[in-house]
């Protein structure tokens, strides 16, 4: 459980927090160092993978076979959005699609020997991404930032729901 802290935008001081978290945020999401990270690790041009795609390939090597609904809920994403990443990893034959041998009717993606290799390139390179940034923190501060940022996904997973419960 969480507690709740009510911000006070009123307070200059948190509201100059608040301002300089968004603008973390936004820098996380596209600054300029951002697409150059991109590039480093999905590629560029035509064999460039976007995140959403990588998210999906991620999933796929972690279990034999999935049902696209199975999917969608795993990446959080709507059903349609979901068969859009899997069409571009089919066409890249990173992914492929099989009858479930349960159930002839049911449709089944797995991802594909290729698609395994990449995914392990990528994430090589993810890893040694993610050492080089965090060797400017200290273990504990490590450790300080994985918290809080967890906590930040559990918050803004929990304002989601609050959203969409209307």
């Amino acid at each position: 459980m969480t507690s709740r802290n009510p911000v006070d935008l009123g307070v200059e001081e948190e509201r100059l927090v608040a301002t300089r978290i968004g603008t973390a945020w936004k820098e996380l999401r596209r600054g300029a160092a951002m697409s150059i990270l991109r590039n480093h690790l999905f590629g560029a041009g035509d064999l460039a993978l976007e995140p959403g795609q990588f998210d999906t390939l991620e999933l796929l090597v972690q279990q034999e076979a999935w049902r696209m609904s199975d999917l969608a809920d795993a990446l959080r994403v709507d059903p349609s959005t979901a068969t859009r990443a899997v069409q571009r990893l089919l066409r890249e034959g990173l992914a492929e699609r099989h009858h479930s041998s349960a159930d002839g009717r049911v449709v089944m993606v797995s991802a594909t020997g290729i698609g395994r290799d990449r995914y392990e390139v990528i994430a090589r390179q993810r890893r040694a991404v993610m050492a080089e940034m965090l060797a400017a923190f200290d273990p504990d501060e490590r450790r300080e930032l994985a918290a809080l940022l967890e906590r930040f996904v559990v918050a803004l997973d929990g304002y989601a729901s609050r959203l969409s419960a209307g």
